[in-house]
């Protein structure tokens, strides 16, 4: 009996290590054609380049853009939509929609 208890945690283990691991949190790396920034807890690397803090839920995120870059001072908010897709907008701007990047080989 306790073997086949041990098999059949040993064959879950596999089967679960097997299938994609699929965060629901807003965190990871985002694009949207030439554009990029990751998210890490309440750090982002944006668009342009900065590395700053802003405001992180599991499901969202709000900063204001660097002095450096273009459109500065403007407040972004990211939603999470899905695993896969982030809406984003910029002050009173139209929202666009952002997908997690995928690596290239």
């Amino acid at each position: 009996m306790m073997m086949r208890r041990i098999l059949v945690l040993a064959c879950f283990a596999v089967v679960a290590d097997a299938w994609p691991a699929r965060a629901d949190a807003i965190d990871g790396q985002w694009c949207l054609g030439s554009s990029h920034f990751e998210i890490s807890g309440p750090n982002i690397r944006t668009p342009g380049g900065n590395q700053i803090t802003g405001n992180y839920d599991r499901h969202g995120f709000t900063y204001v853009v660097p002095a450096s870059e273009e459109g500065a001072g403007t407040q972004i908010v990211m939603v999470l939509l899905n695993e896969e897709t982030v809406r984003l907008t910029r002050g009173t701007s139209p929202p666009e929609t952002w997908k997690r990047c995928r690596p290239t080989s």
